[in-house]
């Protein structure tokens, strides 16, 4: 399946048996990306439209361009409700399409690993802090409507979604997609943005990068070597930022991307096309 695939929605029909002449009043609505878990929904409508989703206002760019991410765990529908500055309102009921995760259970996992000491505990609080901290602010930019690329190509190692079970304990799901390549490769921006987070020794994550891409929409690179930019810097699309490595806890070098929507974990998979050989 091609992860670029337009999910182009022209002119709505926003209710079943809508005649033909209330058809016409409706204006165009784009969404592009797949409605599915995991996904990152990129959208435009008219210039100075209000939006809300689920009763909850969406940041609206001055074109009409907006966005917003459906969590890995989400099944219910969600409601797009748009009111345009005519006083016209039309609304959009969209349908979530599961995915089936690769879920691996575990067992004899010893005390240590099911336990992490309460120093690792404190210190990973204190670097989520830091990441929620850098991802916390909306920006105006609006980087995000860029076809993003990869930041780095190679053997795919980890997947967003999966997830572990250690002693019948459910672990947290791998949010990322893994790219396992040597240390020191270097890693290219997927898109126009600006440094908002690095740091060299996170405990579980290791160097730690994050980069804004407007709108809440960001990426995070983990268990990295290097930078090769600086907290602040604007960044573009295809510029080196950062190096591989294998820091944190990890058991070999590789790039693992994550990307967001606010607080919303979403797949980088379903950004980019399917990877050519590198």
């Amino acid at each position: 399946m091609n992860n670029q695939r337009l999910c182009i929605l022209g002119v709505l029909l926003f209710c079943a048996g809508l005649g033909l002449a209330n058809a016409e009043n409706l204006r165009d609505l784009k969404l592009q990306g797949e409605l599915t878990q995991g996904s990152l929904i990129r959208g435009q409508a008219e210039a100075g439209a209000s939006i809300l989703l689920d009763g909850k206002p969406l940041k609206v760019g001055p074109a009409g361009e907006f966005v917003f991410g459906i969590g890995r765990d989400e099944t219910q529908s969600k409601l797009l409700q748009i009111a345009y500055s005519n006083g016209d309102s039309i609304e959009r009921t969209l349908a979530i399409n599961p995915r089936t995760f690769d879920i691996q259970k575990i067992e004899g996992i010893s005390k240590k690993i099911m336990n992490p000491d309460p120093k690792a505990i404190e210190r990973s609080k204190k670097d989520n802090r830091m990441v929620a901290a850098a991802r916390a602010p909306i920006t105006d930019e609006l980087d995000f409507t860029q076809d993003f690329i990869w930041p780095v190509k190679g053997p795919i190692s980890g997947v967003y979604g999966s997830q572990r079970v250690f002693n019948g304990v459910p672990k947290r799901p791998h949010y990322g997609v893994d790219v396992a390549v040597p240390t020191g490769t270097e890693i290219v921006s997927p898109a126009d943005g600006q440094v908002t987070l690095w740091v060299p020794d996170m405990f579980y994550s290791g160097g730690t990068m994050i980069i804004d891409h407007g709108f809440g929409v960001s990426s995070t690179f983990l268990h990295l070597s290097g930078a090769l930019v600086k907290q602040g810097d604007v960044v573009s699309q295809g510029q080196p930022v950062a190096l591989v490595g294998a820091t944190g806890r990890v058991t070999g070098a590789h790039l693992d991307w994550r990307m967001n929507w606010r607080s919303v974990r979403v797949d980088p998979q379903l950004l980019v096309p399917a990877m050519d050989a590198p």
